[in-house]
């Protein structure tokens, strides 16, 4: 509930005018997350009037302890805190996404000896039962040592999809987009063979299996190299 205790009314015009907001603090002050989720105040409101509203948060990367500081703001004009009002501050521990560290291989294609001694020599041993994440790969297809452990690290961080760097056996100029580099979560292109919360399906791209939606991020850090002959489709 909110009071509105000024002198003036609190104008509800859509997108502009006053709305609720939050910033996520760390636990000096210092802002991790300055812009939060708007929330349109359905009417206006009058001095010494309240209102109730339910809001929106999407919480912050990487999980831990946060402070959670609730603002209003007269949008692109200023936050109701840079002119004297105080903030609504509470304790949040953001806890990790994904519960447990369960990586399950849905592999689209038969088992081949090549996957089966990769993905059996993972730092990080994968389940088939009860994950909490399931990579989508194809037959052939040879994950890095350290692949499990980094798509996990990254769910937990707090990623819905996880995406990987593609090394072919065969000029495949294609998949340049995908030869690797560094974390990208504004990566330009499909994830490709992703990780993927259990929520998520994947689609298709370049006949390998793909993501392409939000909350996605791309380590070029963690690589599967494809065979010569994967039966991959162009598309």
């Amino acid at each position: 509930m909110i009071e509105n205790a000024g002198s003036a009314t609190w104008r509800s015009l859509g997108a502009a005018g006053v709305r609720l907001a939050y910033h996520w603090l760390d636990l000096r002050g210092n802002a991790i997350v300055w812009d939060g989720i708007r929330t349109t105040l359905p009417h206006a409101v009058e001095p010494g009037a309240t209102i109730e509203l339910d809001v929106d948060v999407l919480a912050p990367r990487p999980p831990g302890p946060y402070r959670l500081a609730f603002d209003l703001l007269e949008e692109h004009r200023f936050w109701f805190s840079e002119i004297g009002a105080a903030t609504l501050d509470l304790a949040v521990d953001v806890a990790p996404r994904i519960a447990a560290r369960r990586l399950a291989v849905h592999l689209h294609g038969p088992p081949d000896d090549a996957t089966t001694a990769a993905l059996a020599a993972q730092e990080e041993p994968l389940v088939e039962h009860e994950p909490t994440v399931v990579a989508h790969l194809v037959s052939g297809a040879r994950p890095s040592p350290d692949w499990s452990r980094l798509v996990l690290d990254a769910h937990e961080e707090g990623w819905a999809a996880v995406g990987v760097a593609i090394v072919s056996d065969q000029r495949a100029p294609e998949l340049g987009p995908w030869r690797g580099g560094g974390r990208n979560p504004r990566f330009g292109q499909p994830l490709l063979c992703p990780s993927l919360a259990l929520e998520f399906q994947p689609s298709e791209h370049l006949g390998l299996p793909a993501y392409d939606g939000p909350d996605g991020l791309f380590d070029g850090r963690a690589a599967i190299r494809l065979p010569r002959r994967s039966g991959r489709r162009r598309s």
